[in-house]
């Protein structure tokens, strides 16, 4: 009989195209995944892949193999999960990617009623502005927006994400307060280059009557990151296009004000992504069921609007491939 542990080893390195990818998956070592390949190989008398530097690569034997139990492998672990379900508690490392700006302002103080509510689940956050692969790279979650939909990869609607104009008090006590988007041209602007693309984005701005203006920010000064242009916006440098959550904290203090109460940008969502797989761990569901809960408890849909007339929808259903 062979072992549940061996199967998966060869289902997720084929799924994936390497040991370390699947390792990643798995939580095990790439060693330990060769080991299980390489014992099943044994015990089936068959060679299952071509082994190069570079990838692996499935015998013409190792893709019949495949079609024939990759399905009944996950449903074998649907039962073992459901038969445990109800005696078990979340558990184990729970990999998340998110922004550092928006996660350690608005994630991490979550973290402490998570671990009392789960004290067998251990965090292990990453803080970093870029997509992740979440199944090559191992994450259980990511938290963000703009991620491309991998297939198998599912969003879940937290907030909008919305973008509001900002400035230090101190920068507009000579200046004309603007009073369309185009009239941001006559001030300094705070603009940030992508790392991802290397160009400069471009926003259209909307108000509640449903009129779009292109928000007319000189390049002034150029960063490539979030947290740097709210900083140079507080110094006094010059008005940044940045998102309503980094904007709070700073709102709330006085150090910045907002420009075009009425206008905003609309970037899109602030979702949660994961892996659309059959056998969901219960550390992962257990983490969306909680990010949902508390998003909805604080009212951060609202408080992230642009628009004062946004409604967000309780129970955004999740989108996938």
């Amino acid at each position: 009989m062979e072992t549940l542990a061996n199967l998966e080893s060869f289902v997720r390195s084929a799924e994936l195209g390497s040991f370390s990818s699947a390792a990643r998956r798995l939580g095990l070592t790439p060693a330990a995944v060769s080991r299980n390949v390489a014992a099943l190989e044994e015990n089936l008398k068959l060679r299952l892949f071509q082994r190069s530097t570079r990838k692996l690569t499935l015998t013409e034997g190792g893709e019949r193999f495949l079609m024939s139990i990759r399905y009944h492998l996950e449903e074998l672990q649907l039962a073992i999960s459901d038969a445990s379900h109800d005696v078990a508690q979340p558990a184990g490392v729970l990999k998340v990617s998110m922004s550092p700006l928006f996660g350690m302002s608005y994630f991490l103080p979550m973290l402490p009623e998570f671990m009392k509510r789960f004290p067998l689940i251990k965090p292990e956050w990453t803080f970093e502005n870029r997509q992740v692969d979440l199944v090559g790279e191992g994450y259980d979650a990511a938290i963000g927006g703009g991620f491309e939909l991998t297939p198998g990869v599912v969003a879940k609607t937290l907030a909008p994400a919305h973008l509001i104009a900002v400035a230090a008090p101190t920068y507009m006590v000579t200046r004309s307060v603007p009073a369309t988007p185009s009239d941001l041209a006559e001030l300094d602007g705070i603009v940030m280059r992508s790392q991802r693309t290397g160009r400069i984005r471009q926003w259209q701005m909307r108000n509640v009557a449903g009129e779009e203006q292109p928000a007319a920010l000189r390049e002034t000064l150029v960063l490539n990151d979030p947290a740097a242009m709210r900083e140079a916006a507080a110094h006094g440098i010059g008005v940044a296009l940045i998102s309503k959550p980094d904007a709070l904290p700073y709102l709330t203090t006085g150090a910045l004000v907002r420009i075009l109460p009425d206008w905003y940008a609309d970037a899109g969502s602030i979702s949660l992504y994961y892996s659309n797989r059959n056998l969901m761990p219960s550390k992962t569901r257990a983490f969306i069921d909680f990010a949902s809960e508390v998003f909805v408890r604080e009212r951060f849909p609202q408080q992230f609007a642009g628009s004062p007339a946004y409604h967000t929808p309780v129970g955004t259903p999740d989108t996938q491939v």
